[in-house]
């Protein structure tokens, strides 16, 4: 068990907070603050608890250079109506400079204030210890709370933790109790949904999952490269060429460890990758020579709420289809209603899963949906996130 807020006495200290405002901006507008709003329940805490915080995160891919329209000023803005209180906030292109340690040491309990992104600074993302040191100075303790970054070891995410004890926030304890159990404890039976394109970018997760779920389900684009493993032919749907063999080792995997390996049995398939595209759904070993497949058909939808009615824990990770476009979102949809009704817990992690169940409104049905697309993806791969890894442990 790693310490949380809850763990020490914060009152009077300078808690320098690592959060993940990456939010999405248009003309200079936060267009989403779902990443705002989830940390403002470690934040609240503690000033309510008499905390002098600092936040700090990065935004984007300034790479190192001062530029005004990666600033974070637009979230200071938005943290001060969503928290009621004035969120200070000076610019400054270095980060940590004399000002900035002034307003940090001014403090009073309490009041919060934001530096400026991180990532401003290229020593972020090389975890070089002489600006963690920096970022270090301003505080007393150092509260993880960026998910999203936990699987990079960078300054402001790994760094300060050795000049600071290193406590998480709710947002962590969070995603180490689901997450974690889901890996270490899950409640049988298990299993875990699978999708998006690429085969390679799940690769390990699936080798991972395999010595632990019951039942893996795999829909998306990578579900036509198990088919070519199988020896079905794809039409013209997207190909993870590289990794074909890998996908026939893991089919094979999965049935020397007794695990129950479900690939779609009917696909919608288009002409186009285009919503008004001709469609024509068919069997798997169906496709045709000159289409693509953009979906999960309804037999398949079927099979898969069969697979999940008497689960106790799922993990889903990618969508079933193309669910940008409307026509071919159905899939998608399905699951997560499957999902939304089911007694079972249900772990989004992250990235377009996460943004699917937000489309759809069903999110707060969710037992727990993962702030963190990549960092979610490499603890279920079994790894250590370097920005927990520093969190002192009970």
């Amino acid at each position: 068990m790693k310490k949380t807020i809850r763990d020490i006495d914060v009152r009077g200290k300078r808690t320098l907070v690592r959060c993940d405002f990456n939010v999405p901006m248009q003309d200079g507008r936060i267009t989403d603050d779902t990443r705002i709003t989830a940390a403002l329940p470690t934040i609240r805490y503690l000033t309510d608890h008499g905390a002098k915080v600092i936040l700090m995160s990065h935004m984007g891919r300034p790479k190192g250079e001062a530029k005004s329209e990666f600033s974070l000023e637009p979230v200071a803005v938005r943290l001060s109506q969503l928290l009621e209180k004035e969120v200070e906030f000076k610019s400054c292109p270095v980060v940590v400079c004399d000002t900035i340690k002034e307003m940090a040491g001014s403090l009073s309990d309490g009041e919060v204030m934001l530096l400026e992104n991180v990532r401003f600074r290229k020593e972020e993302t090389k975890n070089d210890p002489d600006f963690a040191k920096e970022l270090a100075s301003l505080g007393d303790v150092f509260v993880q709370e960026a998910f999203g970054t936990a699987h990079r070891a960078h300054a402001s995410t790994a760094g300060v933790a050795e000049y600071l004890p290193a406590v998480s926030g709710f947002l962590i304890e969070k995603e180490v109790k689901f997450l974690g159990g889901a890996v270490e404890q899950p409640e049988r039976p298990f299993a875990a949904i699978m999708g998006g394109a690429k085969v390679g970018d799940k690769i390990p997760v699936i080798e991972n999952l395999l010595k632990k779920v019951d039942t893996l389900i795999v829909g998306g684009g990578m579900a036509y490269t198990f088919f070519k493993a199988m020896g079905l032919n794809i039409g013209t749907s997207i190909l993870d060429e590289e990794n074909v063999e890998l996908a026939g080792q893991l089919l094979k995997k999965a049935e020397d460890n007794g695990v129950k390996f479900l690939l779609p049995v009917d696909v919608i398939c288009a002409d186009k990758f285009d919503n008004g595209a001709e469609t024509v759904t068919v069997d798997r070993d169906s496709i045709p020579e000159n289409m693509m497949g953009m979906d999960i058909g309804p037999r398949t939808v079927q099979l898969y709420r069969e697979a999940l009615k008497n689960v106790k824990t799922v993990v889903w990770n990618g969508p079933m289809g193309v669910f940008e476009m409307p026509n071919f979102a159905g899939g998608t949809r399905a699951v997560a209603e499957i999902l939304a009704e089911s007694q079972a817990i249900t772990i989004i992690g992250g990235g377009d899963s996460a943004a699917a169940v937000e489309q759809f409104g069903l999110a707060e049905k969710m037992s727990h949906i993962s702030t963190g697309g990549g960092a979610s993806l490499e603890f279920l791969e079994g790894k250590t996130l370097p920005g927990i890894a520093v969190i002192e442990d009970k």
